[in-house]
């Protein structure tokens, strides 16, 4: 028995599912100039930020006028100004990322194209460990949760970044660095809430020498569910979270670093169970219990300027507990860095790394199991990476190249190519070739999977069952990127970067054979046998442009402006069901940003930010019918330090319309994002 099937409703009943189970889909930390000084970068003029040190480029500090990739640089000030309570929230500043909100408690973030709830062709690192899940290669935004306090500097990458930083760095880096202990002496307590940030409280305190500081600090939050149209509120989210931080500068050479965090999280999801047993599909809502820590140690070496080594290794441990599966995952990395100036015109860089990951994952439903379902990720990297000074202070290139092999792949290679012209001290041009991979995860090569997708014509039960695909191979980018960034006069800045990527061998869903008939005691049923396969390849190009401009001393204007054009098809021999469209259409062609800060009398500040983002003709829900259209929104905050111990905040968010959405992912009709606003108070000493 044949009939037609429509395969957008399938391959987007898949994307449902596997976005509800979060499937579709190290930075050496250094002080910013801001640091050094003892200067807050809201005092640095156009001209002096563009002099803050970077690391996320190289793995060494770098001033940006110096670094040929796109990078952009959210400040410790940006946040506190923004209203922002969470880091996906403050990407929202940067050029050139995709930040949707799916639910109250997860998003949607991509760079340069292919945003999913875990970000797959991104790289997250905080404070040098990579947090991503090499289950699913993607960071669960969920747990990345860190007292915005602390943060130092957000440093995005758009761009890819495979030849430093190792696979899965394929469209962007994000680099999350938080203050040294030594910054952060004394003690602070906030807390707040509102109509959404229902309650939450920070607290923190430091102390130490000149040579030994520390910090230990907890947080907490109850954040309640985003609209639901259905009224099922699924989504309220708590959370609790506490660690420290300890600095040791042994002597003028050595220094090193102790840090680690525990958090313990309660956050509501909805997710879809599909069984062979009547009824075919389940809805459950239920809070996913989630809880782990980590530990890092770091250690430097200063030889002379440009000349130092680095040794960090961490532990990072994870319990997911979530509705449809589970998962407890054990990770060790370690990671050892070099660099050496060989005569004047060559800064060498090389480093070698390992890391195990051993994750064991439960079985909580039938239709959703891993085999085997333990197993230890391996992966093990090495790299080198030459500057070469052509022109002394004008003219300079970058070569070098990442060696890889986890225990999915043989030897991989990402290489670059970087050049970089500075005709004058804030003027700059570069260019760079890169080619990066993603390599396979757990759920590509070992994962079963059966999908409900519905009635038949002949009123029988439609399922899709996705089997393991053991060759699955990494996908590749070859990317070509032109940039441009100059300081006109002492007040405007303007920073504009372009680019050109090839994809291969990227996922796709794919049928391997067709439907039949089972019958069983319980009910009979149509199967159609599916895969995950690299059955999809594409291009992207795009430019993004993010001008600032500080027409008098209390009154800083900036804007961004993201273009993003892709096309993807399946090859020849491929049985896609419609990935490639969803692909295509789950990522915003446009995007603006405008923001104005005023410093205003009596230590007052405002904060009003605009935003555009383009609909999403792939993000479609079937009942009722929905597609995320475009949007448009804006927040306010506001700040009055009282004196220098207390300072009283408030923030408007999303102010435009009650709610919108911004992107699919849990069962049912799209979850809207609420208009809300929170208070807060701060208290230092």
């Amino acid at each position: 028995m044949t009939f037609r099937i429509h395969t957008r409703n399938i391959s987007l009943g898949v994307f449902c599912l596997l976005f509800s189970l979060g499937i579709a889909d190290p930075c050496w930390s250094q002080d910013s100039q801001a640091d050094q000084t003892n200067e807050p970068l809201k005092q640095l003029t156009l001209a002096q930020l563009g002099d803050v040190e970077v690391t996320t480029a190289s793995k060494e500090p770098v001033e940006v006028w110096h670094t040929p990739a796109a990078i952009f640089v959210i400040t410790h000030d940006d946040i506190m100004r923004s209203g922002a309570t969470s880091i996906p929230e403050a990407l929202r500043l940067a050029p050139g990322v995709e930040v949707a909100r799916i639910d109250a408690n997860k998003w949607s973030i991509g760079i340069r194209g292919f945003g999913t709830r875990l970000s797959r062709s991104v790289l997250v690192i905080i404070d040098g460990r990579t947090v991503y899940s090499t289950l699913f290669d993607g960071t669960y935004w969920e747990v990345q949760n860190t007292l915005m306090d602390d943060i130092d500097r957000i440093e995005v990458i758009r761009g890819p970044g495979g030849t430093i930083w190792g696979p899965n760095a394929v469209n962007g880096i994000i680099n999350v660095i938080t203050k040294k202990s030594q910054n952060t002496h004394g003690g602070l307590f906030s807390a707040g809430g509102g109509n959404e940030e229902q309650g939450f409280a920070n607290a923190r305190f430091g102390g130490g020498s000149d040579n030994f500081s520390y910090r230990v600090y907890g947080m907490g939050f109850n954040r309640a569910p985003e609209y639901h149209s259905d009224g099922r509120n699924f989504d309220a989210w708590q959370a609790g979270q506490a660690g420290f931080r300890m600095d040791w500068n042994a002597n003028q050479r050595d220094s090193f670093t102790v840090q680690g965090d525990l958090y313990d999280e309660a956050a509501g999801e909805s997710v879809a169970a599909a069984t062979y047993i009547p009824p075919s599909e389940k809805i459950i809502d239920a809070d996913a219990r989630l809880s782990g820590g980590n530990i890092l140690a770091r250690w430097q070496r200063v030889f002379g300027e440009g000349d130092d080594i680095q040794v960090q290794a961490y532990y990072d441990r994870t319990n997911r507990y979530e509705p449809n599966f589970g998962e407890l995952r054990d990770t060790f990395d370690v990671d050892y860095l070099q660099r050496h100036r060989l005569m004047k015109r060559h800064q060498l860089s090389w480093g070698l790394g390992a890391r195990a990951s051993r994750g064991h994952e439960l079985e909580i439903v039938s239709g959703l199991t891993f085999v085997p379902d333990k197993r230890t990720d391996q992966l093990y990297t090495a790299f080198f990476q030459d500057e070469i000074s052509l022109v002394e202070n004008r003219l300079s290139m970058q070569v070098g190249t990442k060696l890889l092999r986890t225990n999915y792949t043989g030897f991989q290679w990402e290489p670059s190519v970087r050049l970089l012209w500075t005709p004058t001290k804030t003027q700059t041009v570069w260019a760079a070739f890169t080619h990066a991979v993603r390599t396979p995860s757990d759920v590509e090569r070992d994962f079963f999977l059966s999908s409900y997708l519905g009635t038949a014509p002949d009123g029988l039960p439609f399922f899709a069952r996705f089997n393991a695909n053991p060759k699955f191979e990494s996908e590749q980018l070859n990317g070509w990127e032109l940039g441009y960034r100059r300081l006109i006069g002492s007040k405007i800045y303007v920073d504009i970067a372009a680019f050109y990527n090839h994809y291969s061998d990227l996922l796709s869903e794919e049928i391997t054979g067709p439907e039949t008939v089972v019958m069983t005691p319980q009910q009979t049923y149509l199967l159609l046998p599916a895969q995950f396969r690299n059955g999809l390849l594409g291009e992207t190009t795009g430019i993004e442009i993010a001008p600032e401009w500080k027409p008098t001393s209390f009154w800083r204007l900036r804007g961004s402006y993201s273009f993003l054009h892709m096309g993807l098809e399946k090859t020849a021999a491929s049985q896609d069901i419609g990935t490639a469209p969803i692909i295509d259409g789950s990522s915003p062609k446009h995007q603006v940003m405008v923001l104005s800060g005023f410093d205003l009398p009596k230590k007052t500040t405002l904060d009003l930010d605009y935003r555009y983002v383009s609909a999403l003709p792939g993000q479609t829900v079937a009942a009722p019918p929905e597609v995320v259209r475009s949007y448009s929104t804006a927040n306010v905050t506001f700040s009055w330090t009282v004196n220098s111990h207390l300072k009283l905040s408030a923030a408007g968010l999303n102010l435009f319309q009650p709610f919108h959405a911004e992107y699919a992912g849990d069962p049912g009709p799209l979850v809207q994002i609420r208009r809300s606003g929170y208070g807060q108070i701060t208290w230092t000493y």
